[in-house]
């Protein structure tokens, strides 16, 4: 069965065109923006009132403003997008909701790509945008920054306002807010399907995020004020409807998407405290699939992988107001069923935007895998199941991902008329990253992705007696309640020492290092140049106790080495990584290249001995080809997997002529031979050949003939 489609395919035959079409300017001069408001006129200022955090979480993030970037390619990347926020105009944000409340678009056309004046996603942008410029001042506290903000919720409280008294049809509801009529609403409740309607709940959650994010970051009190009666609204349309209606709505595919409602009705009744919000919240219960994943059954292929993976956030924010446990159970396990049996070696999931079965990998491979939202959500999961329950697996996640594809989504060039972001992160061999995506979904979450890098670089515990320190990027985080300030130096992700340092305050604290899953040669820390006893295991915690004292300095030194990592459905095909960083290969070839490894291989068994560093850091050579870190965004054709072509069992220059066969598994006889490297000398390394060539002929895998070989030829191979 073909599938409806694909919102990709929809944005490439509207660009050019829609982006052009001028905005009928249908003016209601009583609702129009008075003559002399402009960007310079910014309400007054508001104290920021963060989310309430729940007492379900053992660990909690710090405010976006209580940590700085540093130097280096994360900062780098962040200012790109900041000169986005500064020179976007505000008013070609606003065109669509002015247009739609009757009031004068004063001249400005939308953005284009999904987000046109005809669009059915219309408004889900400049949702986006709110985010985008709340992070940004949070960020760095310009002047500007808040203005601009200021200016989009004025504007969009006088559309709220314009629709309630003047709308045509007049909404429901009067905290309908909405760059278009609420018919898409009403269409969906009859379970119309996509494309007539486009997600209208989706467009719906990305404006009220941006609102509350508005006021939550930057302390805009009209922000919240404008969210709460679009919240009443929500509760209005959807509290009336019985619950297998609002199942079946969301079962839809794409029509019935709705984001994060949950989360963030969730989010608004933390901050309202009005029953009617959390009501509507859990309106969005998604059943057959709650109830699938709180069983731990697997039920996701073929369902649309970004439609669903924000609900799961949703559901761990419902789990904190109710204390229902099938929410934080299904969240859990759906995590687990996307993170591993449906992941790229960048830390993306789904192929054209839907999720395929289990642990296909290889055979998924091709130009259009990784949706770069997926990601910003699974990131968003990962974060808040930390906070539940401090599982060092989510941050492993957690940097894969924000390294290897957040990192690369956003092109390495300057550029101001569009968020220059990734949509699809292709996979397949010789593909190219397409960046652009104004309008877009990806380009609304590519927009926020760069300006909150630091958002779970520090965590803290419950009792504010623990620090943990999940990334290791440049940064300075600043503690007022316990006086703290610790600067981070550090040149992440590349290779080196990062060291932590208290430039203010001390006290006794827990100081909790993250170590890394891929350190496995060596995780050493020092303080005050004293190398620390405690033991580092990979895929852990490191806890440093101590009464700390201002200039108290700690180093940490977490080497780096070359690993594979095999596609779970065939373990031939395989990426590179070094440490944390994905490599790929530069190469315009349209089919897998072929390495093979094992014949380079010394006694040490290290992927060092076969592949050759280059001049630059992180970038090496292989087969005649140059592989380089991915997050080096650019237009280059490229191989994030390759085959591996060891069909003879070779010891160094001695070929045993016997066929490198494998088991049942897929791993041939020389991949387990060397996942038991290093070897001390020759004579270990012979008996572990000859005990593994024993195994081999009695599973029938080797001949007597052919285990005699194979074991005379590591006798005769020089390995050293």
């Amino acid at each position: 069965m073909s599938q409806p489609p694909t919102r990709r395919r929809l944005l490439r035959l509207a660009a050019g065109s829609a982006a052009a079409v001028p905005l009928v300017q249908a003016v209601t001069p009583a609702h129009a923006a008075p003559t002399g408001a402009a960007l310079s006129a910014a309400p007054a200022q508001a104290t920021v009132a963060p989310i309430p955090l729940p007492p379900t979480w053992a660990v909690q993030p710090f405010p976006l403003d209580q940590v700085t970037l540093g130097d280096g390619v994360f900062r780098r990347k962040r200012d790109l997008m900041l000169d986005y926020a500064r020179s976007y105009p505000a008013d070609r944000i606003l065109a669509v909701f002015r247009a739609n409340a009757g009031l004068d678009t004063r001249g400005a056309r939308p953005p284009g790509g999904w987000e046109t004046a005809d669009g059915n996603l219309r408004g889900h942008y400049g949702g986006h945008f709110l985010t985008l410029v709340a992070q940004a001042y949070a960020d760095t506290r310009e002047a500007a920054l808040k203005t601009k903000l200021d200016y989009l919720v004025g504007a969009l409280g006088e559309c709220q306002q314009a629709l309630a008294e003047h709308g045509s049809p007049r909404p429901s509801h009067p905290g309908y807010l909405a760059a278009y009529p609420e018919t898409q609403f009403i269409l969906l409740e009859s379970y119309t399907t996509y494309p007539t309607i486009w997600a209208p709940y989706y467009t719906c959650h990305k404006i009220l995020r941006g609102l509350l994010d508005a006021h939550t970051l930057a302390g805009n009190a009209q922000a919240l004020t404008i969210a709460s009666k679009l919240g009443d609204w929500v509760h209005s349309r959807l509290g009336r409807l019985p619950k297998a209606q609002l199942e079946r709505m969301w079962s839809i595919y794409i029509a019935g998407e709705y984001g994060g409602m949950n989360e963030v009705m969730a989010d608004l009744y933390a901050l309202t405290g009005r029953q009617e919000h959390l009501a509507a919240a859990r309106c969005f219960d998604n059943t057959a699939l709650l109830d699938a994943c709180a069983e731990d059954r697997d039920i996701l292929e073929g369902r649309h992988a970004n439609q669903h993976i924000p609900q799961f956030t949703g559901y761990l924010r419902l789990f904190d107001h109710t204390g229902e446990d099938e929410y934080a159970a299904a969240a859990r396990n759906f995590w687990g069923m996307v993170a591993g049996p449906r992941m790229y070696s960048l830390g993306g999931t789904g192929q054209g935007e839907m999720f395929r079965a289990r642990n296909a990998i290889a055979a998924t491979l091709d130009d259009k895998n990784a949706e770069t939202c997926a990601t910003y959500n699974m990131l968003k999961l990962s974060r808040q199941l930390f906070f539940h329950e401090p599982d060092p697996a989510y941050m492993d996640y957690y940097e894969r991902g924000l390294t290897n594809h957040i990192l690369a989504s956003r092109r390495d060039a300057p550029g101001t008329s569009s968020p220059d972001v990734t949509y699809f992160v292709g996979m397949g061999p010789g593909v190219v990253r397409e960046y652009g995506n104004t309008g877009t979904c990806c380009g609304g979450t590519g927009m926020e992705n760069h300006t909150k890098y630091q958002d779970s670089v520090y965590f803290r515990s419950a009792d504010a007696n623990a620090l943990y320190v999940n990334l290791y990027l440049a940064s300075t985080l600043r503690w007022p309640e316990r006086g703290l300030v610790i600067e981070q130096t550090s040149n992440y992700p590349a290779e080196g020492v990062r060291t932590l340092t208290f430039r203010e305050g001390g006290g006794r604290l827990d100081l909790r290092l993250r170590v890394p899953s891929w350190a496995t040669a060596g995780f050493t820390v020092t303080v005050n140049g004293v190398r620390q006893r405690a033991e580092a295991v990979p895929g852990s915690y490191l806890t440093l106790s101590r009464n700390w004292r201002r200039g108290d300095r700690i180093a940490i030194s977490a080497p780096y080495r070359l690993r594979m990592e095999r596609a779970l459905d065939d373990p031939a095909v395989q990426s590179l990584f070094y440490g944390p960083v994905l490599l790929v290969a530069r190469s315009q070839e349209a089919r897998f290249r072929e390495f093979s490894f094992y014949k380079d291989f010394t006694l040490r068994g290290d992927l060092a001995d076969a592949v050759e560093p280059q001049g630059r850091p992180m970038h090496f050579t292989t087969h005649g080809l140059t592989l380089a870190p991915f997050h080096v965004a650019d237009d280059t054709r490229y191989h994030a997997y390759f085959k591996r072509a060891e069909p003879v069992v070779v010891f160094g220059a001695t070929d045993s002529g016997v066929p490198n066969r494998a088991r049942g598994d897929g791993l041939t006889f020389l991949d387990v031979l060397w996942e038991q490297a290093p070897f001390m000398d020759s004579g270990r390394f012979v008996r572990a050949v000859r005990t593994l060539a024993d195994s081999w002929l009695s599973e029938g895998l080797f001949t007597s003939t052919e285990r005699d070989r194979v074991v005379a030829a590591a006798a005769g191979a020089d390995m050293s």
